[in-house]
């Protein structure tokens, strides 16, 4: 295998003749061995239509010679076609905010280029990854327009499937809509509820979350490309400004904007913090959903056994039979790490100083992951979860027989302290409070109907008023 030379600030290093990154890209990959996660495929993605643009925009300019702005453009082309993504080879959690994984970008379509024109990779006479491919560019506003980028391509994805997801709670919540169970406050008996009124706000929370959702990445749309260093636009001109995000919106097909004040938009990244806290949100309303459907649906024969989840796997090496809910499960712990990776970048975002938020590689590393890990954990547990769901409508109609719960409705009619009395006499006797009310002559069957139509109690306004016109006028 051979190799080639290249040469830094530092000195010269060897690089194997396969690759197509170079000497900076080298120095981060032996710098940074920090997490052993390199950068997400979105994100290599967005660096490549970057520099596209950026190449196009300069040639357009007539800063950049149009051959070398073709090449350029068609090793970008390839990039984000999928190729050569091996090739970036940096960590994605490093020193120098983001600078390595610029220049790994730079190293790699420089190189390509340069075959594409019929030289050698190193032969930077050819094409130069600072001086052609980086030319109006800086780190700064190129790495933090790929974050935005990249953010708005995996919303897309988790805002689908979060759509799937409400849908199918949905159509749960019209297929539970008849079964009538015991209402849970405290985790203790309370009044009647149907259960498709429990998925039915399922749905609602879901939808707020997605709204939340949409709303917060609006912010993303700003784009900070022209910046260059600290936000002065040094080493540019404003037709390119304005070119390269022009370009940008029309490949990517999002409404990406140039931020007005370009000096803010590189010194602060708030952005990402607004939109992290809506997914930390989104994270643990799905996490409380995922609670409840752990609770209704223990046992089989010694927990509330109120619905059935469908079975993915086996629950143990040891007992035979066992079904856990790990779909569940697993919806509990994405959501941990999403509200870690929130307490992260809301610590990176507070650390910038002056003119630049040096921490902005964590912070795409704990935002991106957050987008990934909700969007695979969801569409996980509507298809092999919530879809296969199912009600135990005999389990769910013996609580509320048997429910001292019940005893609510007839507070309009004896009062809290008489009814108070009855339920306590219940709770002892272990008798249904049916029977304590008959045994004592307070009310009789026909009465008893009227004010236990326990659908009714599940709907505002209903229970009881029959019996009200009808026994006290």
């Amino acid at each position: 295998m051979g190799k080639r030379t290249e040469t830094d600030l530092l000195g010269p290093r060897e690089i194997p003749d396969h690759c197509y990154y170079g000497i900076h890209s080298l120095r981060a990959l032996e710098n940074f061995p920090i997490t052993g996660y390199r950068l997400f495929p979105e994100m290599i993605y967005s660096l490549a239509l970057i520099k596209k643009s950026a190449a196009q925009a300069n040639v357009s300019e007539g800063i950049l010679e149009s051959h070398i702005g073709e090449a350029i453009a068609a090793a970008a082309d390839e990039i984000i076609a999928g190729k050569l993504h091996d090739e970036f080879v940096v960590d994605v959690i490093q020193g120098g905010a983001g600078t390595s994984i610029n220049m790994n970008a730079n190293e790699v379509i420089a190189n390509r280029a340069i075959e594409l024109l019929g030289g050698e990779k190193g032969d930077y006479s050819t094409v130069s990854p600072n001086t052609h491919v980086n030319m109006s560019q800086s780190t700064n506003d190129v790495f933090p327009t790929a974050v935005r980028v990249s953010a708005l391509i995996m919303a897309e994805k988790l805002i689908r499937v979060q759509e799937d997801l409400i849908y199918t709670i949905r159509l749960k919540s019209e297929e539970f809509d008849d079964v009538i169970k015991v209402g849970r406050t405290h985790l203790q008996d309370a009044v009647p509820i149907r259960l498709g009124q429990e998925f039915s706000a399922y749905a609602r929370v879901a939808n707020r979350d997605l709204d939340r959702l949409r709303n917060s990445i609006k912010v993303l749309r700003f784009i900070n490309m022209g910046a260059t260093a600290a936000g002065t636009g040094l080493n540019t001109e404003q037709k390119y400004t304005i070119e390269v995000v022009r370009k940008l919106r029309d490949y990517t097909g999002l409404d990406l904007i140039g931020a007005s004040d370009l000096v803010d938009a590189t010194q602060n990244v708030d952005a990402f913090s607004e939109v992290s806290g809506a997914l930390k949100i989104m994270a643990l309303n799905l996490s409380k959903i995922a609670n409840d459907i752990r609770l209704l649906s223990s046992g089989p024969r010694a927990g509330l056994a109120e619905i059935n989840l469908p079975p993915v796997q086996a629950g143990s090496s040891i007992m035979p039979g066992k079904v856990n809910p790990v779909m569940a499960e697993a919806v509990n712990q994405v959501a941990f790490q999403v509200v870690g990776n929130d307490t992260t970048i809301s610590m990176a975002v507070e650390a910038g100083q002056l003119e630049l938020n040096v921490m902005e590689p964590v912070i795409v590393f704990n935002l991106l992951q957050s987008f990934q890990v909700l969007t695979n954990v969801i569409k996980a547990f509507e298809s092999k979860c919530i879809r296969g769901i199912t009600a135990n409508k005999d389990k769910c109609e013996e609580y509320v027989e048997n429910s001292i719960g019940l005893i609510t409705a007839i507070n309009p009619h004896v009062g809290y302290e008489v009814a108070t009395s009855i339920a306590k006499e219940a709770l002892e006797e272990n008798k249904p409070v049916r029977q304590v009310l008959l045994e004592k002559n307070i009310f009789t069957e026909d009465e008893l109907d009227s004010i236990f139509r326990v659908e009714d109690m599940t709907r505002p306004g209903i229970a009881g008023v029959q019996f009200l016109k009808k026994f006290t006028k």
